[in-house]
Protein backbone atom coordinates (compact mmCIF):
# COMPACT_ATOMS: atom_id res chain seq x y z
CA UNK A 1 0.00 0.00 0.00
CA UNK A 2 2.80 2.43 -0.40
CA UNK A 3 1.53 3.44 -4.25
CA UNK A 4 -1.92 5.05 -3.21
CA UNK A 5 -3.05 7.51 -5.76
CA UNK A 6 -3.01 11.28 -3.32
CA UNK A 7 -6.28 11.90 -5.72
CA UNK A 8 -8.37 8.48 -4.35
CA UNK A 9 -7.53 10.12 -0.96
CA UNK A 10 -8.66 13.46 -1.30
CA UNK A 11 -11.86 12.24 -2.99
CA UNK A 12 -12.67 10.16 0.08
CA UNK A 13 -11.95 12.85 2.68
CA UNK A 14 -13.83 15.44 0.49
CA UNK A 15 -17.07 12.92 0.59
CA UNK A 16 -17.04 12.34 -3.24
CA UNK A 17 -16.58 8.51 -2.56
CA UNK A 18 -19.39 6.45 -2.42
CA UNK A 19 -21.47 6.77 0.58
CA UNK A 20 -20.83 4.49 3.78
CA UNK A 21 -23.35 1.38 4.05
CA UNK A 22 -24.11 2.27 7.31
CA UNK A 23 -27.09 4.94 7.96
CA UNK A 24 -28.61 6.42 11.44
CA UNK A 25 -32.22 6.28 11.74
CA UNK A 26 -33.45 9.25 13.60
CA UNK A 27 -36.03 7.43 15.61
CA UNK A 28 -36.51 10.67 17.87
CA UNK A 29 -39.07 12.35 15.26
CA UNK A 30 -40.64 8.99 14.75
CA UNK A 31 -41.41 8.25 18.58
CA UNK A 32 -42.92 12.08 18.98
CA UNK A 33 -45.54 10.55 16.01
CA UNK A 34 -46.24 7.58 17.61
CA UNK A 35 -46.80 9.33 21.26
CA UNK A 36 -49.34 11.66 19.64
CA UNK A 37 -51.01 8.95 17.35
CA UNK A 38 -51.65 6.80 20.75
CA UNK A 39 -52.27 9.59 22.86
CA UNK A 40 -55.01 10.53 20.17
CA UNK A 41 -56.40 6.27 20.17
CA UNK A 42 -56.84 6.87 23.70
CA UNK A 43 -58.80 10.08 24.03
CA UNK A 44 -61.01 8.88 21.48
CA UNK A 45 -61.69 4.98 22.22
CA UNK A 46 -63.27 4.50 26.18
CA UNK A 47 -62.96 0.84 27.06
CA UNK A 48 -64.78 1.93 30.33
CA UNK A 49 -67.94 2.14 28.35
CA UNK A 50 -68.54 5.61 29.84
CA UNK A 51 -70.31 7.93 27.61
CA UNK A 52 -69.61 11.32 26.34
CA UNK A 53 -71.82 13.84 27.18
CA UNK A 54 -72.17 17.74 25.78
CA UNK A 55 -70.61 20.47 28.07
CA UNK A 56 -73.80 22.23 27.96
CA UNK A 57 -75.40 19.21 28.97
CA UNK A 58 -75.90 18.68 32.78
CA UNK A 59 -77.45 15.52 33.55
CA UNK A 60 -79.62 14.95 36.59
CA UNK A 61 -78.37 13.23 39.26
CA UNK A 62 -79.41 9.67 40.66
CA UNK A 63 -79.01 7.25 43.33
CA UNK A 64 -80.34 3.59 41.72
CA UNK A 65 -78.94 3.48 38.19
CA UNK A 66 -78.06 0.48 36.29
CA UNK A 67 -75.04 0.22 34.54
CA UNK A 68 -75.28 1.74 30.70
CA UNK A 69 -76.31 -0.59 28.04
CA UNK A 70 -75.42 -0.91 24.26
CA UNK A 71 -78.70 1.10 22.74
CA UNK A 72 -79.30 4.55 20.60
CA UNK A 73 -78.10 7.22 22.53
CA UNK A 74 -81.18 10.82 22.06
CA UNK A 75 -79.70 13.58 23.14
CA UNK A 76 -80.76 17.13 23.19
CA UNK A 77 -77.88 20.03 23.75
CA UNK A 78 -79.23 23.50 23.11
CA UNK A 79 -82.62 23.43 20.75
CA UNK A 80 -80.85 20.54 18.96
CA UNK A 81 -81.61 16.74 18.80
CA UNK A 82 -79.11 13.93 18.35
CA UNK A 83 -78.74 10.36 18.02
CA UNK A 84 -75.60 8.77 18.57
CA UNK A 85 -74.28 12.18 18.31
CA UNK A 86 -75.48 12.94 15.00
CA UNK A 87 -77.69 15.06 13.91
CA UNK A 88 -81.38 14.51 14.19
CA UNK A 89 -83.77 17.27 13.93
CA UNK A 90 -84.37 19.90 16.63
CA UNK A 91 -86.95 21.15 19.48
CA UNK A 92 -88.42 23.73 18.15
CA UNK A 93 -91.77 21.83 17.15
CA UNK A 94 -91.91 21.60 21.57
CA UNK A 95 -90.89 24.79 22.15
CA UNK A 96 -93.04 26.58 19.62
CA UNK A 97 -95.67 24.33 21.08
CA UNK A 98 -94.83 25.82 24.91
CA UNK A 99 -94.99 29.11 23.52
CA UNK A 100 -98.84 29.15 22.12
CA UNK A 101 -100.01 27.36 24.96
CA UNK A 102 -100.58 23.72 23.40
CA UNK A 103 -99.01 21.95 26.09
CA UNK A 104 -101.82 18.92 26.59
CA UNK A 105 -100.86 16.50 24.30
CA UNK A 106 -96.68 15.90 24.06
CA UNK A 107 -95.37 17.27 20.03
CA UNK A 108 -94.24 14.53 17.92
CA UNK A 109 -90.82 15.60 16.45
CA UNK A 110 -90.81 14.51 13.00
CA UNK A 111 -87.10 14.64 12.11
CA UNK A 112 -86.25 12.19 15.63
CA UNK A 113 -89.13 9.80 14.63
CA UNK A 114 -87.70 9.57 11.24
CA UNK A 115 -84.34 8.41 12.63
CA UNK A 116 -85.52 6.35 14.95
CA UNK A 117 -87.70 4.32 12.34
CA UNK A 118 -84.59 3.83 10.34
CA UNK A 119 -81.98 2.33 13.26
CA UNK A 120 -85.24 0.29 13.89
CA UNK A 121 -85.62 -1.44 10.32
CA UNK A 122 -81.59 -1.07 10.12
CA UNK A 123 -81.87 -3.27 13.45
CA UNK A 124 -84.39 -6.00 12.10
CA UNK A 125 -82.43 -6.50 8.87
CA UNK A 126 -79.10 -7.12 10.64
CA UNK A 127 -80.50 -9.38 12.96
CA UNK A 128 -82.24 -12.95 12.91
CA UNK A 129 -86.01 -12.94 12.07
CA UNK A 130 -86.99 -14.72 15.16
CA UNK A 131 -85.24 -12.68 17.18
CA UNK A 132 -87.70 -9.79 19.07
CA UNK A 133 -86.60 -6.04 19.11
CA UNK A 134 -85.30 -5.15 21.82
CA UNK A 135 -86.96 -1.47 21.93
CA UNK A 136 -84.11 0.11 23.95
CA UNK A 137 -82.93 3.57 24.03
CA UNK A 138 -81.09 5.94 26.34
CA UNK A 139 -81.94 9.65 26.68
CA UNK A 140 -79.41 11.99 27.51
CA UNK A 141 -81.11 15.26 29.01
CA UNK A 142 -80.22 18.29 30.75
CA UNK A 143 -81.72 18.67 34.55
CA UNK A 144 -83.01 22.07 33.03
CA UNK A 145 -84.83 20.93 29.93
CA UNK A 146 -88.72 21.72 30.27
CA UNK A 147 -90.58 18.77 31.06
CA UNK A 148 -92.93 19.73 28.07
CA UNK A 149 -89.77 18.84 26.16
CA UNK A 150 -89.22 16.10 27.50
CA UNK A 151 -92.39 14.68 27.34
CA UNK A 152 -91.96 15.46 23.59
CA UNK A 153 -88.46 13.42 22.78
CA UNK A 154 -90.50 10.19 25.52
CA UNK A 155 -93.65 10.55 22.82
CA UNK A 156 -91.05 10.30 20.25
CA UNK A 157 -89.21 7.71 21.03
CA UNK A 158 -92.07 5.25 22.11
CA UNK A 159 -93.95 6.60 18.51
CA UNK A 160 -90.89 4.84 17.02
CA UNK A 161 -91.04 1.66 18.44
CA UNK A 162 -88.54 2.02 21.25
CA UNK A 163 -90.31 1.14 24.51
CA UNK A 164 -88.14 0.50 26.63
CA UNK A 165 -86.75 3.91 27.70
CA UNK A 166 -84.02 4.51 30.11
CA UNK A 167 -82.52 8.41 31.43
CA UNK A 168 -78.76 8.71 31.04
CA UNK A 169 -78.09 10.62 34.72
CA UNK A 170 -75.35 10.90 36.91
CA UNK A 171 -74.51 8.95 39.75
CA UNK A 172 -75.11 9.98 42.87
CA UNK A 173 -73.16 8.39 45.87
CA UNK A 174 -74.13 7.97 49.63
CA UNK A 175 -73.26 11.55 51.34
CA UNK A 176 -72.92 13.04 48.04
CA UNK A 177 -74.63 17.09 47.74
CA UNK A 178 -76.90 17.36 44.66
CA UNK A 179 -74.18 19.49 42.39
CA UNK A 180 -71.98 16.13 42.21
CA UNK A 181 -72.12 13.59 40.09
CA UNK A 182 -69.74 10.91 39.18
CA UNK A 183 -69.95 8.83 35.89
CA UNK A 184 -72.90 8.85 33.81
CA UNK A 185 -75.17 5.24 34.33
CA UNK A 186 -79.12 5.00 33.32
Amino acid sequence: MHHVPLNFVKKKVAGGGRRSMEQSLNLTSMIDFLMVVVIFLLSTFSASGEQSVPKEVKLPNARNVQELLAAPMVGVAGKDVYVDNKPAGSIVEALDAMEQGKTAQPVKLSDLETKLKFMKETWKATHPSDAPFPGMVVLQLDEKLPAFVVKSVFYTAALSGYNNISFLVNKKGKGQSEGGGEAPAH
